[in-house]
């Protein structure tokens, strides 16, 4: 009986060893389990050591770490009617272990189903041009869907990432052909735009240089008429004072020595090399004139009647009135060149060598009437 008693209480302790090793439950850190017994929700199991009914308990244990859920690739027809393959990447987290058990059959295929409809949904909505450049819109408003519809799962999307958009082979030729025609037309706009601002700079260019020589051309034209100006104004100012020479010794002089001088200015001109002289209509007038200054009458006098040729002809003062001797010639012309030395001095400012010459040509002209009239008081 002892033996009988001893081999049943080793039996005992060893089914009770059993028993509780069999309860034993290692729940890991990153791990919630949900703890079943005989088919009613008992409790959350929390990481660590836990212990549940043997054979009645179920415990379901749940990752709680981010999952990465592939979305199939799928053909999608765009707004502008492009066929175009996508796939995407779906980062999920279970933050209720109760709703993604009990709510959801597998939250894993309702949130991959539900990632595609969506995904297939938006992209929809939008046109090639849209997806191709707007990629971060496109994870947003999936994430953001998603996350919404998934909450009531206990399964909160972390983030969607559109990992492919790839056109059926048709639109890619099409795509090329678009590329390659905006890049010809770039090209040529650039082109063009370049031949405009160089034929703008040209032009430009041309405009500065007619504007640089029409103002060239008309400070040379103010130029030469103000040297013209002032080489006019000292012609005039020379003859001017010529003709004050002139008119000192022609001053005694009166009609009668004007037409002698006459008379003689046309005995010059029959000694030229010309063959034809024209006289003015006045001549027979002239003649006339010089015969009566001279004494003469339209008769032809007799020889008898003259006894002398003063008495005929007149005397020399008479005639050709009172001629002025050397020494007051001499003092007149002193006085001529102080008064020319004073006008120029005052009248020219500018243009020195000019000044110069023209000064030195009227002291040479007084020079030569001061010497000829030595030479003419010498002879006498």
């Amino acid at each position: 009986m002892v033996e009988i008693g001893l081999g049943l209480g080793l039996i005992i302790t060893i089914a009770l060893i059993l028993i509780f090793i069999t309860g034993v439950t290692i729940i890991q850190p990153y791990e919630q389990a949900l703890w079943i017994v005989l088919g009613r929700y008992k409790r959350r199991l929390n990481p660590g050591f836990n212990w549940v009914y043997p054979l009645i308990s179920e415990v379901i244990r749940l990752d709680l770490r981010t999952q990465v859920l592939d979305v199939p690739r799928q053909e999608v027809i765009t707004k502008d009617n492009s066929p175009t393959n996508v796939d995407a990447i779906v980062y999920i987290r279970v933050i209720d272990p109760e709703k993604a058990y009990f709510e959801v059959v597998n939250y894993h295929i309702a949130t991959v189903s539900l990632a595609q409809t969506t995904l297939r949904s938006v992209v929809g909505d939008m046109e090639l041009d849209e997806i191709l450049y707007n990629r971060d819109f496109i994870n947003t408003k999936l994430r953001d869907i998603l996350d919404e519809a998934t909450d009531a799962w206990g399964v909160k999307v972390e983030a969607v990432e559109i990992r492919e958009v790839d056109p059926v082979e048709a639109v890619k030729s099409a795509m090329e052909e678009q590329t390659s025609a905006e890049r010809k037309r770039r090209a040529a706009i650039l082109t063009a735009d370049g031949n405009k601002r160089a034929a703008i700079l040209e032009a430009e260019g041309a405009k500065q240089a007619r504007i640089l020589n029409s103002e060239g051309v008309r400070q040379s034209k103010i130029l030469e008429a103000e040297g013209e100006r002032v080489s006019r104004i000292l012609m005039a100012q020379g003859e001017a004072q010529g003709l004050r020479v002139l008119s000192l010794g022609a001053a005694p002089l009166d009609k009668k020595a004007i037409s002698v001088l006459s008379m003689n200015m046309m005995k010059e001109m029959a000694a030229g090399q010309a063959t034809k002289i024209i006289f003015p209509m006045e001549i027979s007038q002239m003649l006339n004139q010089v015969g009566q200054y001279l004494g003469a009458s339209t008769g032809v006098p007799e020889v008898g009647d003259a006894i002398d040729v003063e008495s005929i002809v007149g005397k020399a003062d008479d005639v050709l009135g009172r001629i002025p001797n050397p020494d007051e010639l001499r003092k007149e012309i002193e006085k001529i060149e102080k008064a020319l030395e004073k006008e120029t001095a005052e009248t020219l400012k500018a243009g020195e060598s000019f000044k110069e010459k023209t000064f030195s040509d009227e002291k040479e002209g007084t020079h030569v009437f001061k010497k000829q009239i030595d030479e003419s008081s010498s002879e006498e």
